[in-house]
């Protein structure tokens, strides 16, 4: 009797010729700047959810790595949901990553959202982010599939793990390979989190694709306090690795601040992510049945 779980089985009837498991069975792994994505290694990405200014940046930088993220993340371009909700500084962000990122010595992650920001963002950063708001932003997954640079991609608030494989199959049909899909979490009825982190999804989709998968618990819970638990969760669960926002100032915080760790939250999380290194490992992750 056949065992284990595909895209026929679970009722994809989408043809992921790229995206897909078959494509690469051993896994994609992406080489950047001395760290390896999608290894044995557990990467972590930090830093705040915008850049604010390079005192703030800096600051938050220098604390991450210190406790061992190898990326910082930072927003130049912010998409709100409300138009008066501030926005990002735009290219003076970019010019602050980048300082940050060579001072530091971290790799840089940032959003870009609009397809005539592709290039220049991609001159300041060493991964591009899409947002979950632009997981469907068609043009703008053909765009940066152009490019040869990593390019995280999130899942959509409301988006089946069938609309999250093909939109990484759009930036891949365009030659850039170099895709890490991320789990940001779902909308659904419950109302206490700011969105429902699914991290059923780990273990699934790396049975469906090749590509390296990320958790972000900073948007999947929305709650400073629920971060670490749900970080944890996430490598058990065979996460290659995690985006976790962290702010110097939390309340002071332009965007996101009720989520964001402080310097000194972060640096006792990584210290028990060490601890339970042993669970992370998801070249032994028991096989699926169907």
């Amino acid at each position: 009797m056949e065992t284990g779980i595909s895209l026929k089985s679970l009722g994809i009837k989408s043809d992921l010729k790229l995206a897909g498991r078959n494509f690469n069975p051993d896994g994609t792994k992406i080489h950047l700047g001395g760290v390896k994505i999608g290894g044995e290694e557990k990467v972590i990405i930090a830093g705040p959810c915008a850049v604010e200014s390079k005192e703030q940046l800096l600051e938050t930088a220098s604390a991450v790595k210190k406790a061992g993220a190898k990326v910082l993340r930072g927003g130049a371009f912010k998409p709100r949901s409300s138009p008066y909700s501030f926005q990002g500084l735009g290219i003076e962000g970019l010019k602050i990553l980048q300082e940050v990122g060579r001072e530091t010595g971290l790799l840089t992650v940032t959003e870009v959202i609009d397809t005539r920001d592709v290039e220049l963002v991609s001159s300041y950063a060493d991964i591009l982010q899409l947002g979950s708001r632009n997981m469907q932003n068609f043009q703008l997954l053909l765009e940066v599939g152009k490019l040869d640079k990593p390019v995280l991609l999130k899942r959509g608030i409301s988006s089946t793990v069938e609309e999250w494989l093909l939109a990484a199959e759009y930036i891949m049909s365009m030659g850039n390979y170099r895709v890490i899909l991320c789990e940001r979490g779902i909308r659904t009825f419950e109302p206490l989190t700011r969105n429902t982190l699914d991290l059923a999804v780990i273990p699934l989709v790396k049975r469906l694709s090749h590509l390296p998968v990320f958790v972000d618990p900073s948007h999947g819970t929305g709650i400073r306090e629920l971060v670490p638990a749900m970080g944890k969760a996430a490598l058990s669960a065979g996460a290659d690795g995690l985006i976790v926002e962290v702010h110097g100032e939390p309340s002071c915080a332009l965007s996101d601040g009720h989520q964001s760790l402080l310097p000194e939250e972060f640096a006792k999380f990584m210290g028990h992510l060490n601890r339970v290194k042993e669970l992370f490992d998801s070249t032994e992750m028991l096989p699926l049945l169907d």
